[in-house]
């Protein structure tokens, strides 16, 4: 999988369940979202510092 430097990643929790996932758009309806990130890597590592931090269930 290639990454573009143009693209942009997001962090999205899920309302019902508190799990967070990466995706490439930002849904208009997520409760809690942080980003956007450079890259998949980074926003990977975000994701795992939320989960470090009680924010997001792992999976």
């Amino acid at each position: 999988m290639s990454e573009s430097s143009e693209q942009q990643w997001y962090i999205v929790q899920a309302e019902v369940d508190g799990y967070c996932e990466i995706v490439t758009q930002a849904p208009s309806n997520a409760q809690k979202m942080w980003g956007p990130f450079g890259s998949q890597g980074e926003a990977i590592a975000r994701r795992v510092g939320l989960i470090r931090a009680g924010k997001c269930q792992p999976r």
